[in-house]
């Protein structure tokens, strides 16, 4: 019975994903988010959303990836 197994050990690895995918997102929007930092502007604000919107996506997603995850972990 290696099937039931293999997939116990691959829900392991796939436990850091939520983390794996912040910072792949922060990394991504690295630039933004200093620019944003120096000069607040609404314009700069929606420039980055629209350039990087998956990004943005993972990091609005990341309180139901991590509450997913850690579900499936116990």
């Amino acid at each position: 019975m290696r099937g039931p197994e293999r997939v116990e050990g691959g829900r392991r690895g796939w436990s850091m994903l939520p983390l794996v995918l912040l910072v792949l997102a922060l990394i991504d929007l690295r630039v933004e988010l200093i620019l944003l930092w120096d000069h607040f502007t609404l314009a700069s604000l929606s420039a980055a959303v629209r350039s990087h919107l998956l990004a943005v996506a993972v990091l609005v997603a990341q309180p139901s990836l991590w509450h997913h995850y850690r579900r499936s972990r116990g």
